[in-house]
């Protein structure tokens, strides 16, 4: 995946700053809008996890900061839940007017709120996900405790939220408590998911009833369990990134058909990207359009959320093994069913080695194990194990292999807040 630094100016002509998740081709097939939570910004963990599920599914995801947050400009202090609805507006402009328009809104908490109010005003959005959202704005009321009575009498107070200091003035409440919530659900026509943890502590679950109840279909929910209201837990937003990517790629279709195939968008040049975040062994990979992870072992330091870089190996020349004696039984007609091939490495020491140069060396030794499933004569069985010794990816790891390494180099002359950076 890749991020682009870009910006776009909200009704007041406040510039607000943004990231854009966009697939390692750049060539997605649809673009979103992600929301962030009350008082967050862009940079949430989880909004940058669900964003890049999506971008790996070749969905492009544009999340930025709301006024006043982040490092958009403007006052917070002059935030109202309609001020916010009109930021998602500016931004679906901004995303129709230099890139596509988008056809897929997601928001998380209140922003969950602020896009599900939106989404009847972007006649190209064919789907809303609303993650840990309140059905009414104004509870966001209940949340500011005794400060709420404050604002309500001074017209402004000071508010801590999650340990920083927010000043909230009293038309931000006032327009909470004006939203109609089961009206703005019955002008909902795009198909929602709703996603809920029964464990969130600041917006009940209860909240994803009211607004599943008050929605017309087509309209799904998924609990989050057991993530809190942040999703704080990486594993959890990436649960819920992956969720979305695929629960959108059905509503998605009629417009962008190549998002429920079984084949990407064609490649010429056969490159594999890897993506390794700080503080991780984590790895996403984009290989000819088909996003796959890679980790290490957790005695090894890393998840295990994907196989290692070896076991991909293996998988290549398992993968190269079965087509070539498949592609050859076919060629000769042979009544070849199935293939499994079976693989395991180790290191070995070169003295177990009858062949090796250097016995004091150590030396890969990968065992491949083959089944040949069908009405096959000995002299068949025969001839497939010795097609499979020359599969082409077993002839590269056995010759000769060369690599390169070089640095890739900025663009020369873009401006520094506009160069696509890596995560």
């Amino acid at each position: 995946m890749r991020t682009q630094r870009i910006s776009f100016v909200n009704r007041q002509g406040e510039r607000l700053a943004a990231r854009l998740e966009l697939p390692e081709d750049e060539r997605p097939l649809a673009y979103a809008i992600f929301a962030h939570c009350f008082t967050c910004t862009k940079d949430l963990n989880a909004v940058v996890q669900i964003s890049r599920a999506l971008s790996s599914r070749r969905i492009a995801v544009l999340r930025f900061d709301f006024s006043g947050l982040g490092e958009s400009e403007g006052e917070f202090s002059a935030t109202t839940f309609s001020s916010e609805v009109s930021e998602v507006l500016a931004a679906a402009r901004f995303l129709e007017e230099s890139y596509q328009a988008p056809q897929l809104l997601i928001g998380h908490s209140l922003g969950g709120a602020a896009v599900l109010a939106a989404a009847a005003e972007i006649p190209s959005v064919r789907g809303v996900v609303s993650i840990a959202a309140p059905f009414r704005p104004a509870h966001l009321r209940g949340l500011l405790g005794e400060s709420a009575g404050r604002i309500e009498q001074e017209g402004e107070a000071k508010v801590e939220i999650a340990g920083r200091s927010f000043t909230i003035r009293k038309e931000l409440l006032e327009d909470l408590e004006a939203q109609q919530p089961e009206v703005t659900l019955q002008r909902l026509t795009a198909a929602l998911l709703v996603l809920h943890s029964p464990k969130d502590e600041i917006v009940p679950i209860s909240n994803a009833a009211e607004i599943y109840r008050a929605a017309q279909h087509p309209k799904s929910f998924v609990s989050l369990d057991p993530a809190d209201h942040l999703m704080s837990d990486h594993r959890d937003s990436r649960y819920a990134g992956e969720l979305i990517a695929a629960w959108a790629g059905r509503y998605l279709t009629e417009a962008v058909p190549e998002l429920m195939t079984a084949e990407p968008t064609p490649r010429l040049d056969n490159r594999v990207t890897a993506h390794t975040f700080a503080g991780a062994f984590r790895t996403e990979i984009f290989a000819n359009g088909y996003p796959l992870v890679a980790d290490e072992p957790i005695a090894y330091g890393g998840m295990n959320e994907g196989p290692s870089p070896y076991e991909y190996l293996l998988a290549a020349l398992g993968a190269c093994t079965g087509m070539t004696v498949q592609m050859y039984a076919k060629r000769k007609g042979w009544p070849l069913e199935e293939a499994v091939v079976r693989l395991s490495h180790q290191k070995i020491h070169a003295t177990d080695c009858r062949d090796c140069p250097d016995p004091g060396a150590k030396i890969d030794l990968i065992e491949r194990e083959l089944e040949l499933l069908g009405e096959l004569d000995e002299e068949q069985r025969r001839r497939l194990v010795e097609i499979a010794e020359h599969c082409p990816v077993h002839r590269t790891i056995t010759g000769e292999v060369r690599v390169t390494t070089g640095l890739k180099a900025e663009p020369e002359g873009a401006p520094e807040g506009e160069r696509p950076e890596a995560g």
